[in-house]
């Protein structure tokens, strides 16, 4: 409100009242002039030792779960502030169960907005319900606060850059509920701690027996013999699985994007994941997708960790529209750099011909490969050999909440996700 014509005016006002003697306009102009350098002065102190805090109840959810939000407003200072309004920004996503939350004009952004009146060394705590509608790693912040002097001359805004992240998992269901058989859904085990051969290190080599095969042949070895010698290979009783998930819903990818698919797609690869870590399999997870404000596929090396599900979710909860390659590129190149043994299963909204040739080369060098397919037609004939394990799971029929599948909304610009887990590197 306030602007150089109210001191010009004071000062009109003294130069009238002196000529005329009017002491009502003297006092007036006193006023004005007094006024205003206190107003500045509390403007200028209004937000100083103010302080704004988020806290959540949760840091980590699922669709459909509610997560308590509380907000504490302090006032470390003596000096009162009569008002002080605050905007505090996140994805419209996250709605309140017990306030409102304005959209943007993009609509993907919302905003929360409040009121208060505020005593020198006071504390102001609200508490609300945050309603989880879509996975998705979204930003709480920054928030605006907005105040000035108590007679509304002035006013000041101060933004705090301080985000909190709030993480909603992909929706989680029994593979059994999906369509997957209640034992063994990956193929026969025999044992539920079986023992591999790593054919990647060799320990020594031995007489060939009639049921070994003629790719553990050591050649050298024969000739200097003169007898049939294959290769010792190393041990392992890790049960690897690992899993592809193909973010491409098109034949080729430029062509755009089915939200509703891909997140059918992803909420299969968190169910596929979650059964394989009860089932004590060493879960690892690779996507031809990427986390916003990277072009890097998403890579989580299987681990015994006592959080690796949490790290696969987490991974899924980021995991955008945007396709880094062609998966059966990523299936190809990453492969070779797993453990020998592990169960690779490709999740796809999508089987192509380039696909089914990368599945038949890996089970032609010995590879264990599941390819489990959300196509509700086939687009084209799945040749592969009889022994391979293939699902196929029509996404109209998955009994997912598709209510809580909306696309999720992008990230605050220029600001990326705290993923320690988005990219592991060898």
């Amino acid at each position: 409100m306030f602007s150089k014509a109210w001191i010009q005016l004071a000062v009109i006002l003294i130069v009238v009242a002196l000529l005329f003697e009017i002491p009502t306009l003297l006092v007036v102009s006193a006023f004005l002039l007094t006024v205003i350098p206190v107003a500045w002065w509390w403007n200028r102190r209004s937000l100083d030792s103010v302080a704004y805090k988020r806290t959540l109840g949760e840091r980590r959810a699922f669709p459909g779960e509610t997560v308590d939000l509380t907000l504490r407003l302090t006032n470390d200072k003596l000096l009162p502030l009569g008002w002080l309004s605050t905007e505090d920004h996140w994805s419209t996503a996250l709605p309140l169960l017990n306030g409102s939350l304005f959209p943007s004009a993009t609509g993907q952004m919302g905003t929360f907005r409040g009121a208060f009146a505020i005593r020198g060394f006071e504390r102001i705590t609200r508490r609300y319900e945050m309603h989880c509608t879509r996975r998705g790693f979204y930003p709480l912040g920054p928030v605006e606060l907005h105040s000035g002097d108590i007679w509304g001359l002035f006013s000041r805004t101060v933004t705090k850059d301080d985000l909190d992240w709030l993480i909603v998992y992909p929706q989680v269901l029994p593979l059994e509920a999906l369509g997957f058989p209640p034992k063994e859904p990956f193929g026969e085990v025999k044992a539920s701690w079986r023992i591999l051969e790593d054919p990647s290190r060799a320990v020594g080599i031995r007489d060939h027996q009639p049921e070994d095969s003629f790719r553990h042949i050591h050649w050298k070895a024969t000739a200097r013999r003169q007898d049939l010698q294959v290769k010792v290979y190393e041990p392992t009783t890790s049960q690897h699985l690992v899993i592809f998930v193909n973010v491409a819903t098109f034949a080729r990818h430029w062509e755009g994007t089915r939200p509703l698919l891909l997140e059918q797609v992803i909420a299969v690869a968190a169910s596929i994941a979650s059964h394989g870590v009860q089932d004590r399999y060493q879960v690892g997870l690779m996507a031809n997708g990427s986390i916003p404000h990277s072009d890097q596929p998403i890579k989580v090396l299987p681990s015994r960790r006592p959080d690796q599900l949490a790290r696969v979710l987490e991974a899924l909860a980021a995991v955008t529209s945007f396709t880094t390659s062609s998966i059966e590129k990523l299936l190809l190149a990453e492969s070779p750099r797993l453990p020998w043994g592990a169960t690779l299963v490709v999740v796809t909204g999508v089987v192509t011909e380039d696909l089914l040739s990368a599945l038949v080369r890996l089970q032609d060098v010995g590879r264990r490969a599941v390819l489990v397919s959300l196509e509700d037609e086939p687009s084209v004939p799945y040749t592969l050999p009889s022994s391979s394990v293939v699902y196929r799971l029509p996404a109209k029929d998955l009994p997912f909440d598709e209510s809580l599948m909306g696309e999720p909304d992008e990230w605050a610009p220029d600001v990326a996700p705290p993923l320690h887990l988005a990219r592991e590197q060898r």
